[in-house]
C-alpha cells in the first residue's frame, strides 16, 4: 500500500498541477507544458532537498509531464493530407484534470453540508398519544374546564406564531442598506435643501430593526459626505439635510465599506 504525503496544501499530484495551472492563469485546454512541467519538477526537488518523502504518485505525473513535453516538442505531420489530425498530447491530462476538478468541487460541497449539519439540533419526537388516543375528551368537561383547555389551546397557537413570526422577520430583516439609502435620498429629490427629521426616514417605526436599519444607513451617508446630522439637546429629534454629493455614485472604497455594513445588519 502506497504510503500518501502531504506537500504543503496539495493532498496529490493533480492538486499540485491544478495549482500552478490556475496560478499562471492558463486554461486547462491550452496548458503551456513546458513551463508547467519545469515548476512540478522544481517542487518536487525543493520537497526532496527539505527531506521530505515524496509519494510515487508525484514522481509518476512528473513522468507523464515530461513524455507529453517530449512529444509537443516533435513535429506532428501528416503523411496523408486526408487524414485526421494528429490528437493534441494534452488531451487525455485535461480530461483528468477536469474530473479531478469536478470531484473536488462535490468533495467540498458534501464537506460544507456536512459542516452545516453539524450545526442543526433537532427536536426530538414527542409522545401526543395522550391528546390524540381521547379525541372526545374535552367533551365530557365543564364549562370552566372548556373554556380553560381553550385559552391553552390559543396560548399555543399563539407562541407558534410568534416563533414563526420572528423567523420571518429574520428573512425580512435582509433588506439591504443600499435600498434604505435610496429611499432617504428619494426624500430629498422635491426639495434638496429641506431638513428631514429622523424619524420620517423609518418606514416602520413599530419594528426596532427598521429603525437601527435607518440609523445605520444615515451614518454610512454622513461618513460619505452625503448627509449632515444636527440634534440640539439631549435625546431631542435628530435633523438631517443633504449636502451637494447626495447624489453622486459611491466611490469604490465607499462601495466596500457600504457592502460590509450590509453584511453586518442582515
Amino acid at each position: 500500500m502506497a504510503y500518501k504525503v502531504r506537500l504543503d496544501v496539495f493532498e496529490g499530484p493533480f492538486d499540485l498541477l491544478v495549482y500552478l495551472i490556475e496560478s499562471a492563469r492558463m486554461s486547462i485546454y491550452d496548458i503551456k507544458v513546458s513551463e508547467i512541467t519545469s515548476q512540478y519538477i522544481a517542487y518536487i526537488e525543493e520537497a526532496q532537498k527539505m527531506d521530505v518523502d515524496v509519494s510515487s504518485e508525484f514522481m509518476v505525473l512528473a513522468a507523464e509531464l515530461i513524455d507529453i513535453k517530449s512529444k509537443m516538442l516533435l513535429p506532428r505531420m501528416k503523411a496523408d493530407p486526408n487524414d485526421p489530425e494528429p490528437e493534441d498530447p494534452r488531451t487525455d491530462l485535461a480530461m483528468r484534470l477536469l474530473e479531478y476538478k469536478r470531484f473536488k468541487a462535490a468533495s467540498r460541497m458534501l464537506r460544507e453540508g456536512e459542516e452545516h449539519s453539524r450545526l442543526i439540533y433537532e427536536k426530538p419526537q414527542e409522545d401526543i398519544s395522550e391528546y390524540t388516543d381521547s379525541p372526545d375528551e374535552y367533551l365530557s368537561l365543564d364549562i370552566d374546564q372548556f373554556v380553560k383547555a381553550f385559552d391553552n389551546f390559543l396560548m399555543r397557537k399563539k407562541k407558534i406564531e410568534d416563533i414563526r413570526r420572528r423567523y420571518e422577520r429574520i428573512e425580512r430583516q435582509k433588506i439591504s442598506a443600499a435600498r434604505r439609502i435610496s429611499f432617504i435620498k428619494d426624500l430629498f429629490r422635491a426639495d434638496p435643501h429641506k431638513r428631514i427629521p429622523f424619524s420620517e426616514t423609518i418606514q416602520d417605526r413599530t419594528d426596532r430593526y427598521d429603525i437601527a436599519l435607518s440609523f445605520s444607513s444615515i451614518l454610512e451617508m454622513i461618513k460619505q459626505n452625503r448627509l449632515t446630522a444636527e440634534q440640539k439637546r439631549l435625546f431631542g429629534e435628530i435633523f438631517v439635510e443633504a449636502t451637494d454629493r447626495i447624489n453622486e455614485e459611491p466611490r469604490q472604497d465607499e462601495a466596500e465599506d457600504q457592502a460590509v455594513m450590509e453584511g453586518e445588519t442582515v
